[in-house]
């Protein structure tokens, strides 16, 4: 019996962690790199160590929380899309209750890290709950839902900023719509693997909206994303290293668009390599504040 309750319990810790998509670990890269370049650039250098595990841990509770909202608000969708079909809310493995449970719990512990932020933080955090929550809902009414994806995965950076500086600088500001316009084209990616599922079940996308420009519409996203991290290097005074990571992802964006072009994997594959843009420009930063 008690070696049945055990079996129990960990194919119950499977599905919980399915659900919050610890065993695909993509999403919280998405979301750490730009978070980390927003910390370097506020303290100007490393940040506090408290600094660093407080949005470290953020990044991770948030990001398995939205993915567990996500997963309930489509939970009578996924049942008809290859890619989600066996998510644990689509099989039934976890229950509509269960979820949201597990996501109250997600915001709970969200919540204790705001105790060692400033309260003007505390208060931009429900901003974030906020575009979480209603990100998965976006897709019911509008083609843009990448866009409040994009505000939500770059809000993260807003709050280092108040949380180090106790302002809002308009360097912040630029690396936010750097990371949404970003956020927005490699979504598109994503949402062009499912598009012809969706278009069956009625779920809007940016795919849908660009149709056959959306390769066009992502690399404009891109560039603009580049010019904006441009302006942002200036105006923090990083040096030449920065510059040259803007290079390599430019690069990297000149691949993802020669996957794209293979079909529904490519454009997985071009998602994907979003993560090594993060990382480039994250090293970028590093380099530059150090005067390579």
């Amino acid at each position: 019996m008690a070696a049945m309750n055990w079996q129990l319990q960990t194919s119950k810790w499977r599905d919980y962690r399915q659900l919050m998509r610890l065993d695909k670990p993509i999403g919280t890269y998405l979301l750490l790199w730009p978070t980390y370049w927003a910390l370097w650039l506020a303290s100007d250098g490393i940040p506090a160590i408290d600094m660093l595990l407080i949005f470290t841990l953020g990044v991770v509770l948030m990001r398995a929380a939205g993915c567990v909202i996500n997963d309930y608000a489509d939970r009578n969708f996924d049942g008809a899309v290859e890619r989600t079909k066996q998510r644990p809310l689509a099989t039934g493995a976890v229950s509509s209750s269960e979820a949201l449970q597990l996501f109250g719990l997600l915001l709970a512990l969200s919540a204790l890290l705001l105790l060692f932020l400033n309260w003007q933080s505390a208060v931009l955090a429900l901003v974030a709950v906020a575009l979480a929550a209603s990100y998965p809902f976006m897709k019911r009414y509008t083609h843009l839902p990448q866009v409040v994806l994009g505000a939500a995965f770059s809000w993260g950076m807003v709050m280092s900023f108040m949380a180090i500086q106790g302002q809002l600088p308009l360097l912040v500001w630029l690396i936010y719509g750097a990371n949404l316009l970003w956020t927005v084209a490699y979504d598109t990616f994503y949402a062009m693997v499912d598009k012809d599922d969706d278009e069956k079940i009625g779920v809007k996308s940016t795919a849908r909206l660009f149709g056959r420009y959306a390769l066009f519409m992502i690399a404009i996203l891109q560039l603009g994303m580049l010019a904006l991290l441009e302006w942002a290097g200036a105006l923090a005074g990083l040096s030449q290293a920065f510059y040259l990571s803007l290079v390599v992802a430019l690069v990297l964006f000149i691949y993802q668009h020669r996957l794209a072009r293979q079909g529904r994997d490519g454009c997985f594959k071009a998602f994907l390599n979003n993560h090594y843009v993060g990382l480039v420009i994250f090293i970028g930063v590093v380099l530059g504040q150090a005067g390579y």
